[in-house]
């Protein structure tokens, strides 16, 4: 805002219109996004580029790569909350008797691994490993190039690697909240677990839950779904869209190489696909992999510099479009 501010002041004219859109509600999974992309919707406003936040400019984004790259995100992955609820008989916890609700959620927990999904990498990932091949070094150079050709051997390498790679090519699954029980010597009546899923592209809310209920292979713990929404499209990483990006880019950070990949986080740009083909998210912050890791934690902080930076990129993209 401050940028477009002094562009404003300077008496700049951009050859498009600019809308700023603050949701200040998306850390809550708040609707104001969607309630100003509806808006949008119906004053008949279709964006030619929409940009929100997303990934940064980072230092050899995949090991053996050499250089910056910026991660431009393309789509990002849906997001559901799932609660499971298991019910039976209380009692006293000195004379337990058969399954409590805890030991039924115990056993449902323990078959829920990463493994319930199967790896399938995205169109994003593998025209991301196309573009940083040219960026490896040794032997990953030709692999990477092969797994760019092969989503399904880029899923399934992926996977092994575990962590973030596997998070990429993979619908997570993770605990999150347990709930159950009211003193220390009762067997209680019910109990809960909550589970936060991040959905890769072709995968849906409904058929995530459905997948979840059979891998439990138990009938009396009850799957619901809490929130949640799907996967959203991928944009083109190619095309005029993405260009002013890249060289909004190239004006701002002249080393790093603009680079397509899926966001794994939820924001509100997710909102906005409804009204535009070409939605982008991209902080067009330097952030190392230490800055990065504190985000949402101890610590989150970006540089002075880096924040100049930021607003230079913005005004060479605004000055930009045509």
């Amino acid at each position: 805002r401050e940028r477009v501010e002094a562009l404003l002041a300077e008496g700049f004219t951009p050859a498009r219109d600019v809308y700023l859109s603050f949701g200040g509600n998306e850390e809550t999974y708040g609707d104001a996004a969607l309630a100003i992309s509806e808006h949008l919707d119906n004053a008949g406003i279709r964006p030619w580029l929409v940009i929100d936040e997303g990934g940064a400019v980072v230092e050899a984004p995949l090991p053996f790569t050499r250089g910056r790259a910026a991660m431009i995100g393309v789509g990002e992955k849906g997001l559901v909350t799932l609660r499971l609820t298991a019910s039976s008989d209380p009692g006293h916890a000195s004379a337990p008797h058969g399954q409590s609700a805890i030991d039924r959620l115990a056993r449902a927990v323990r078959r829920l691994s990463s493994r319930v999904f199967r790896p399938r990498a995205p169109l994003a990932i593998t025209r991301m490993l196309q573009i940083l091949a040219d960026r490896a070094v040794g032997p990953a150079r030709p692999l990477y190039g092969l797994l760019a050709r092969s989503r399904i051997l880029t899923g399934l390498v992926f996977a092994a690697l575990g962590g973030e790679p596997a998070a990429l090519v993979r619908t997570t699954i993770a605990a999150t909240l347990q709930d159950g029980g009211s003193a220390a010597n009762v067997l209680p009546a019910t109990a809960s677990v909550t589970f936060n899923l991040r959905l890769i592209p072709g995968e849906t809310v409904e058929s995530a839950a459905r997948r979840v209920a059979r891998r439990m292979r138990d009938a009396s713990v009850r799957v619901s779904v809490e929130e949640g929404s799907d996967p959203t499209p991928l944009s083109p990483a190619d095309g005029p869209a993405f260009d002013a990006i890249a060289a909004a880019v190239g004006a701002t950070y002249s080393d790093a190489t603009a680079t397509p990949y899926l966001m794994m986080q939820a924001s509100d740009s997710r909102h906005f696909h409804a009204i535009s083909p070409h939605v982008y998210r991209f902080a067009p912050l330097e952030m190392s992999a230490e800055q990065r890791a504190s985000i949402h934690g101890v610590g989150e902080r970006v540089e002075a510099p880096s924040l100049e930076k930021g607003r230079d990129f913005h005004v060479a993209l605004i000055r930009g479009l045509s």
